[in-house]
């Protein structure tokens, strides 16, 4: 049996390996530019969470470096960035006693993802976990249709996880307009794990929020800082979805515990 270090070790070294952390492959120029728009107070960049201007770029980016692990330098736009597989661990950990009471409580739970090529594979996992522990998963208004971006989006669910979709395909999406809809319509769970534009519309309205963050999603990031969101975990949010197997086996051996 390995001891808890062991575990940590070897769960650190997938992560650089893998490149969920580490030297991620999200651009430097990626993450200033999110940054910047999220100084500015463009609405799209903070995921629906509620847009302020009282931050500057050098105040985002001292958060993202204390929480996520981009480098501190606030002349450097190009290049390779990275987050601190050390950070992931801590958070990822920070999400498992969060899902493990809600197991024990047999909580109400939402589930979403924009990543749907990506993240999906570790929510997949947490909602089966959930269910096997009693917990109650919401699916409302499945087949519920939005027109924006340029066409029609459409809730799916994929093992009582959300999903938009434009009916061939699964979509990529920051959007925050189905979550914001769907709790003014009346979802009211008292755990959401999402990401993107779900975790950011679901922690605005004062729900309870357990999210992945990728080091170019900055507003889930300050968001935490904020309080308005429980736990960020920074990761690489789109790598082969396969990978994050040992990150979905520390949440799920939680939940059964």
């Amino acid at each position: 049996m390995t001891s808890p270090l062991t575990d940590r070790q070897v769960l650190r070294q997938h992560l650089v390996t893998s490149r969920i952390a580490g030297d991620v492959a999200t651009p430097r120029q990626s993450n200033v530019a999110a940054m910047h728009r999220l100084a500015d107070g463009d609405p799209r960049t903070w995921f629906g969470l509620p847009p302020s201007t009282s931050y500057s770029y050098p105040d985002v980016l001292a958060i993202m470096v204390e929480r996520v692990g981009v480098d501190g330098d606030v002349e450097r736009t190009d290049g390779a960035d990275t987050i601190d597989p050390d950070l992931t661990i801590d958070r990822l950990d920070a999400m498992a006693v969060r899902l493990r009471e809600a197991a024990q409580r047999r909580e109400t739970v939402f589930i979403a993802t924009g990543h749907p090529a990506g993240v999906l594979a570790i929510h997949l996992r947490i909602a089966a976990a959930l269910l096997r522990a009693g917990c109650e998963l919401l699916t409302p208004d499945a087949g519920r249709t939005w027109s924006y971006a340029g066409g029609k989006r459409q809730l799916r669910y994929i093992a009582d996880v959300a999903v938009l979709s434009d009916r061939g395909e699964l979509n990529h999406t920051h959007a925050s307009l189905p979550m914001a809809e769907l709790l003014d319509d009346g979802l009211a769970p008292t755990l959401v794990v999402a990401d993107h534009g779900w975790a950011g519309a679901a922690g605005a309205a004062g729900i309870d929020v357990v999210c992945f963050a990728d080091c170019n999603d900055p507003a889930l990031v300050v968001g935490e800082a904020q309080g308005l969101i429980s736990v960020a975990v920074p990761l690489d949010d789109n790598v082969l979805p396969h990978l994050y197997d040992p990150l979905a086996d520390r949440l799920v051996a939680a939940i059964a515990d």
